[in-house]
């Protein structure tokens, strides 16, 4: 990774995004493309009609060798890594002792180790946290020369699938290396816009030429950090620091469908004594869900949602205009006698008071790929 004159970090794909005409912008240390000619509403269109090429290399990328990787890693997360087929994908988190969420990540069990993709923002602490617990027998390598890319849309497949033979029948979260116009990449099903598509990791000196090939197939275009936003946002998934912090349990998030039954026998991660709890009770005071603004107008991060008695009780932590959904999509915490899908809410948007409603989510429906079932 280079720097720019303003001491940004720069990806593999830098000199890429400018000839595209890419609008650069700070993003977690790096100069990233927030959006291209195209825009954000035609490009966050394009994704959800065809495909779209994003580059996501300044995501962390870690490797962890040695015997046992796995069991070790359940000390750290709530996930069942143990139990993860080989070239499997699994989501989880990072928590501490009092359950709150650190970072939440990508976990693929390879055949001789672990390949981790953890957030941009959170790589650097990541790193730290891991090798601050990590017994002598594991080495932990940070992956710095290779780019990241995430093709995404319902032609995302078909498209790969003209440079790698079979890549369109893999399972949603799953595994494989292959050989793109002559060069080893990582390939894994998965994606942060609730399209099918793949996420390619890429050696960084053929980076450049391999997304090239990739935008000259008609159904493909490059897109921005702003329509991914929007993307990831009407898919009701969240943005760590966000929508989930060390503030936030998996409980709270709604993301307790993460941790497998084994775990929430067996506990042994930090903060599992109150994570089971709040999940096996349901003890929580809070709960993120999503939020429909009635007007035009979008609730942005920060948003205050009031009751019929103007009494607080939550704040928007994602909100914006949703292209595909066609109109204003939001997502916070609220009181929990409050989370019952249908109920009316009012946020205080300047000096206004606008109705909204706590919604279910994902606002547009995902679209993973599911092999059908056999007869």
């Amino acid at each position: 990774m280079s720097a720019t004159d303003q001491g940004l970090l720069t990806t593999p794909l830098f000199s890429l995004h400018n000839n595209l005409g890419g609008k650069m912008v700070p993003f977690a240390g790096y100069s990233m493309p927030v959006q291209y000619p195209l825009g954000v509403m035609g490009e966050h269109n394009h994704c959800r009609e065809k495909a779209g090429l994003f580059d996501v290399s300044h995501m962390g990328q870690v490797i962890i060798k040695g015997n046992g990787a796995d069991e070790w890693l359940e000390t750290l997360v709530p996930g069942n890594i143990i139990d993860l087929k080989e070239n499997r994908i699994r989501y989880t988190t990072f928590t501490n002792e009092k359950g709150g969420i650190l970072d939440d990540l990508m976990i693929t069990k390879r055949s001789d180790d672990i390949f981790m993709v953890v957030n941009a923002a959170c790589k650097e602490q990541d790193i730290k946290h891991m090798l601050s617990h990590m017994p002598d027998h594991l080495d932990l390598i940070e992956i710095t020369d290779r780019a990241l890319v995430a093709l995404q849309g319902p032609m995302a497949a078909k498209v790969l699938a003209r440079f790698v033979d079979g890549v369109d029948e893999m399972p949603f979260m799953s595994y494989t290396e292959a050989e793109i116009s002559g060069v080893h990449c990582y390939i894994s099903r998965c994606g942060y816009t609730g399209e099918d598509g793949h996420e390619i990791s890429i050696p960084a000196s053929s980076a450049e030429m391999i997304c090239a090939a990739l935008l000259a197939e008609d159904e493909v275009v490059a897109i921005g950090l702003g329509a991914r936003d929007s993307l990831r946002l009407e898919a009701g998934l969240c943005l760590y620091g966000h929508d989930i912090t060390t503030d936030t349990t998996p409980a709270e998030g709604a993301i307790s469908w993460s941790i497998g039954k084994r775990r929430l026998e067996e506990g042994g991660f930090p903060g599992a004594e109150k994570i089971i709890r709040q999940i096996e009770t349901d003890d929580i005071d809070r709960l993120r869900v999503g939020i429909l603004p009635s007007g035009k107008a979008p609730a942005r991060e920060g948003t205050e949602i009031l009751d019929a008695e103007d009494n607080v009780i939550g704040v928007i932590t994602s909100g914006g205009f949703g292209p595909t959904f066609g109109g204003p999509v939001a997502m916070g915490y609220v009181k929990k006698e409050n989370s019952e899908i249908g109920t009316n809410v009012f946020l205080q948007v300047r000096k206004k008071k606008l109705e909204a409603t706590v919604a279910k989510m994902p606002f547009v429906k995902q679209r993973y790929f599911r092999k059908p079932k056999s007869k």
